[in-house]
C-alpha cells in the first residue's frame, strides 16, 4: 500500500510535525524525540516524509495480519518455501515518470551534523545479472542532481557488481523507497546467492495476507515491487567517490571509504509520495537489519539442540552485535552447544544469552532475571578471544573482536523448585 495509507491505518499513533523544516539537520530531532512511533513531516524541504514507520515488531506483524510470536515461524516458512510474485501491468509511480532527474531536489535529508552530506536510507536495491534478481539494502550519499555514491556491502550486489565491471560493462539497478513492511524484510533477508528475496516477500504474504507480491516492470527491464511511492531507475558505473561519514547502526560514524557511483536516469514517483527515511540506530533501522537475521540464527540452534523457542537480537545490541536464544534444556551441554551455534550463524555477534523456555526473550529485565539467577561465570561463560566480528563494531580490532558467551539456563541435576519464578 501508500505509505499515506498506512499512516491513515496508524491513525492517532502518527506524530505529524506541521512547521516547514529543512533537509539539512531540521528533522532528525524530531525522529529521535519519538523513536517508536511514526513521524510525518508534511512540509519537509523538497516534499513529505516520514521516519519511524516501520520501528515496533508489532506494527511489522500487524500490517501482515498476525501476532509478533508469530513472525519468526512465518519468515522461515517463507525462506524455505519462496513463492512467485504477481507481475502488474500498471502501478501508480509509473504516472508520474521523468527522465529530468534532480536529487537535491528531493527530500533527501542530512540526519546528523558529520554525514558527509544528503543520504538516501530506506531504498531497496533491486538487481539482475546472468539469471540472478537480488534485492538488497544500500545507502545512497547525494553527490549533484543525477549522482550517488554508494555502500555497497561485500555481499551479493557487490558480486553483480564486481561481475559487471570484469565484463566492461555498467549494472543496471533501481532503487525503490516507501515499500511495504514484507518488501523491506525481504531487502534485509540473508540467503543464499541466486534466491530472489521478492518471493521470499511474496511467500510471506500469500501465507499471512492470501495474495502474492505485485511487481511491474519498468523502462530498464527490471521488475520492482508495484506499491513503491518512489523508484529510481539507474546503472552503477566504474567510477568511484569517498562515501562517509554517516551514522550506521551503533550510532557512530562509519569510516569514509572508496564506493561505486550510481547514475539515476529516471525518476518514478506516487502522485501523492512521502519519502521513507530510515535512521541509522533507532529502532526502525534495526526491524529490518536484525529481525530477518533471527530466522538464519534460529535455524543453526535448532541443529545443535532439540527445540529452540525464540530468537532475538537486542535494540540494546543495536539489532546486530547482541542477541537472546530460549530453549528447551534436554542435557547439560545443550546450553553451550546452543551459542557456538549462535555464533557461527551471525558472525557479526558478539555476545549471545541462551535462556529456557519460560523466559521471555523479549523482556530485557526477565532475561536479566535469568543471568541472575541461574547463570554462574565459572561454569556458563564462554569467550572466544580474535575471530572475526563486524565491520560496525568500532571495539574491534581490524574486524576481529572477542565474543561472550552466556549460558543461563537452569542447572540439571539440581532441584527445578530453587529456580522456577513464583507465580500465582
Amino acid at each position: 500500500m501508500a505509505i499515506r495509507t498506512w499512516l491513515d491505518r496508524f491513525g492517532r499513533d502518527v506524530v505529524t510535525v506541521e512547521g516547514s523544516l529543512k533537509r539539512d539537520l531540521g528533522a532528525t530531532r524530531h525522529f529521535l524525540a519519538t523513536p517508536s512511533r511514526p513521524v510525518f513531516l508534511p512540509n519537509l524541504e523538497g516534499g513529505p516524509a516520514v521516519a519511524n514507520l516501520w520501528s515496533t515488531r508489532e506494527r511489522v506483524a500487524g500490517a501482515l495480519g498476525i501476532q509478533p510470536n508469530q513472525f519468526l515461524p512465518k519468515l522461515l516458512e517463507a525462506q524455505a518455501h519462496p513463492q512467485d510474485t504477481h507481475l502488474v501491468e500498471r502501478a501508480e509511480f509509473l504516472t508520474q515518470a521523468t527522465s529530468d532527474v534532480d536529487l537535491t531536489a528531493m527530500p533527501i535529508p542530512k540526519l546528523f551534523p558529520k554525514d558527509a552530506g544528503r543520504y538516501i536510507t530506506a531504498g531497496v536495491w533491486v538487481a539482475e545479472r546472468s539469471g540472478v534478481r537480488n534485492l538488497s539494502f544500500h545507502r545512497i550519499l547525494v553527490l549533484d542532481k543525477t549522482r550517488g555514491a554508494c555502500r555497497i556491502v561485500p555481499r551479493h550486489l557487490r558480486h553483480m557488481y564486481d561481475e559487471a565491471m570484469a565484463a566492461g560493462e555498467e549494472l543496471k539497478v533501481a532503487v525503490c523507497i516507501g515499500l511495504d513492511p514484507w518488501n523491506l524484510l525481504a531487502g534485509g533477508t540473508s540467503v543464499e546467492y541466486g534466491v530472489d528475496e521478492s518471493r521470499i516477500a511474496s511467500a510471506l504474504t500469500q501465507s499471512s495476507l492470501g495474495k502474492p507480491v505485485d511487481t511491474v516492470r519498468i523502462r530498464n527491464g527490471l521488475t520492482v515491487p508495484a506499491e513503491a511511492d518512489y523508484v529510481l531507475e539507474g546503472r552503477l558505473t566504474k567510477e568511484t567517490h569517498d562515501e562517509g561519514p554517516f551514522v550506521d547502526a551503533v550510532r557512530t560514524y562509519d569510516r569514509v571509504r572508496k564506493e561505486p557511483i550510481l547514475v539515476v536516469e529516471r525518476v518514478y514517483r506516487r502522485k501523492d509520495a512521502v519519502f521513507h527515511i530510515i535512521v541509522g540506530g533507532l529502532d526502525e533501522h534495526f526491524m529490518f537489519m536484525g529481525m530477518p537475521r533471527e530466522p538464519v540464527i534460529y535455524q543453526a540452534v535448532s541443529r545443535a539442540v532439540p527445540h529452540v523457542q525464540a530468537v532475538r537480537l537486542t535494540e540494546g545490541g543495536c539489532a546486530w552485535l547482541h542477541g537472546i536464544v530460549s530453549i528447551r534444556k534436554q542435557h547439560q551441554g545443550d546450553g553451550k552447544n546452543a551459542i557456538m551455534a549462535a555464533f557461527g550463524a551471525h558472525t557479526s555477534m558478539k555476545q549471545v544469552v541462551i535462556v529456557d523456555e519460560d523466559i521471555d526473550v523479549f523482556n530485557d529485565r526477565d532475561v536479566e532475571w535469568a543471568i541472575a539467577t541461574r547463570f554462574q561465570a565459572d561454569r556458563g561463560l564462554v569467550v572466544l578471544h580474535e575471530v572475526r566480528g563486524s565491520s560496525i563494531d568500532p571495539s574491534a580490532r581490524d574486524g576481529f573482536t572477542s565474543k561472550m558467551g552466556i549460558d543461563a539456563t537452569r542447572p540439571l541435576g539440581s532441584d527445578p523448585a530453587m529456580f522456577d519464578k513464583a507465580t500465582l
